[in-house]
């Protein structure tokens, strides 16, 4: 990859590539360094990756630092949902469904914002997470199932 087509990368996939990041972390503080390191990532393999498969190799640089970032701040135990401290009756749209994203894990949050919001396939995605593509449709199903309990709860019924 050239110093123009690291560029062109750089214009075309940074919207993209923070919109995932910020959904993932929940933080725009590490979103932006999420999005900074996966591009020094993609400067520093230049020579090794063309510029068909820089989508793919700066999701899977991305989701693999939102992990990291996710484990250095851990926010509850392991296996165990957050407390709801609001109930989001009167709130938008768009704020309960972050806060539906938020409640779920790590690798399932990555997994739907993949999928739903960026548009990737099974094959894409299993690429950039190390998963078979059966395990992204298990994953992906609970996780759009954790989903779906969250939204029909009492909660949100008006």
């Amino acid at each position: 990859m050239e110093v123009r087509e690291y560029n062109d990368c750089v214009h075309e996939l940074s919207d993209a590539l923070f919109r995932f990041s910020l959904k993932s972390t929940a933080n725009r503080e590490d979103a932006n360094d999420v999005v900074q390191g996966a591009f020094e990532v993609l400067w520093q393999k230049r020579d090794m990756v063309v510029k068909e498969k820089a989508k793919a190799f700066l999701f899977q640089v991305a989701y693999r630092q939102c992990i990291d970032t996710f484990r250095r701040k851990v926010k509850y135990a392991p296996g165990e949902l957050p407390e709801r401290t609001e109930t989001p009756r009167n709130t938008d749209l768009k704020k309960t469904l972050d806060a539906a994203l938020n409640i779920l894990d790590d690798q399932s949050r990555a997994l739907v914002l993949l999928k739903d919001y960026e548009g990737y396939s099974y094959e894409e995605i299993g690429r950039i997470t190390d998963l078979s593509d059966a395990q992204v449709k298990v994953y992906l199903h609970r996780a759009r199932k954790t989903l779906k309990e969250y939204l029909v709860s009492i909660e949100f019924v008006l």
